[in-house]
């Protein structure tokens, strides 16, 4: 692959990339206020045409890793496992 083509894959990469950003935020802008009018109303669910909504509260426990090394160091050194990825990245 030349480098033209790679520079215009780059290109269309980040083209593509602001369209999938604004198109999030759009979509996010569109759930809050679906949501702020679920809180207004005070109900998890709601139907609208063939839709189902709901905007419940999940409870759940998540394991503190930064409090349990700061507490058992070498507890965390024995059961930690290194990994390795591989990162693409366009600067």
């Amino acid at each position: 692959m030349s480098q033209n083509e790679i520079a215009t894959k780059i290109a269309q990469i980040r083209e593509l990339a602001q369209l999938i950003e604004e198109a999030t935020a759009e979509v996010e802008t569109l759930k809050d206020e679906i949501k702020a009018h679920m809180t207004a109303v005070e109900t998890e669910e709601l139907t609208a045409g063939v839709f189902k909504v709901r905007y419940t509260t999940v409870k759940s426990n998540r394991f503190d890793t930064a409090a349990f090394r700061k507490t058992h160091a070498d507890l965390y050194e024995q059961y930690s496992r290194p990994t390795e990825t591989r990162r693409f990245s366009i600067a």
